[in-house]
């Protein structure tokens, strides 16, 4: 990255990459609500982020960007809390280190706990070109829209097992409906391998959904998918690719291997309510 600038993690590109993963949820909270009208599927803005309902216990169903535009009232806070709690659901808030203390107080009067932590990486896209790809014995291709139950299989195989829960299928199916997104499949022949998407929001193309299913693991198929979208996101005109990752991962290190640094670690808080 010698030749590329040098980013700064301080709150104006923090501000950024959280405003793209708000984006990237609130899209899918949309997609859903068009897929299926009568599931409740919405999304608020409030305390300068935004939370996202897809029903109890979804993944999409927590806030982001919370406290990244100033203080935080309790007023503000009431409003998040019974957004979630009038729909029956615990409040889950992925928390930039970056926001502003008073989120931190709130958290802590309210009884809110950690339950995980995640590292928030960036590399500038500016003078970016994949490398090679021959030899790999498979190749990488934009989901065609016939393709969506292809993309989600591969994926929840990925992620969960042979043995998914089920009405995971239409979950990672919604994100053909989910805006500037775009899923991706790695085919070996007319097997799929693997699955990834991403989302352009601004400049900032978001690389999230990697999926390997166990049995064609280290053959570098993640590092094809990365390749493949930051390639797709400098044609969009993109200047920053974003991941998010668990910390210690071999997915935090294939996104090292591309010259993405992390930013910031957040820390998703959860309050249950009794």
């Amino acid at each position: 990255m010698a030749d590329e600038p040098i980013l700064h993690a301080d709150i104006a590109l923090a501000r950024r990459l959280e405003g793209a993963e708000a984006a990237s949820n609130v899209a899918a909270a949309e997609a859903h609500a068009r897929r299926h009208p009568g599931s409740g599927a919405t999304w608020l803005a409030v305390a300068g982020g935004h939370a996202m309902f897809v029903g109890v216990g979804s993944p999409i169903t927590q806030a982001f960007g919370v406290g990244m535009n100033g203080p935080v009232g309790e007023d503000e806070m009431d409003r998040l809390e019974d957004f979630f709690r009038s729909r029956g659901s615990g409040v889950y808030l992925e928390v930039c280190p970056l926001a502003d203390a008073s989120l931190l107080e709130h958290l802590g009067k309210r009884g809110y706990r950690v339950m995980e932590f995640s590292n928030v990486s960036v590399r500038p896209l500016a003078g970016y070109s994949p490398a090679p790809m021959e030899g790999l014995g498979f190749h990488v291709l934009p989901a065609r829209a016939d393709e969506e139950a292809v993309y989600a299989r591969t994926a929840i195989e990925g992620f969960f097992g042979s043995e998914a829960l089920a009405g995971m299928e239409d979950l990672f199916g919604g994100f053909f409906e989910a805006g500037k997104g775009t899923a991706f499949i790695a085919w070996e022949d007319e097997k799929p391998i693997g699955a990834a998407a991403m989302m352009v929001h601004g400049e900032i193309v978001l690389c999230f959904g990697d999926a390997t299913p166990g049995a064609f693991r280290g053959r570098g198929v993640q590092s094809a998918l990365i390749a493949a979208r930051l390639a797709a996101g400098v044609a969009t005109g993109c200047s920053l690719g974003m991941a998010v990752t668990l910390p210690g991962t071999i997915s935090q290190r294939n996104y090292e291997r591309h010259d993405f640094r992390v930013a910031f670690t957040r820390a998703k808080f959860a309050r249950a309510w009794q």
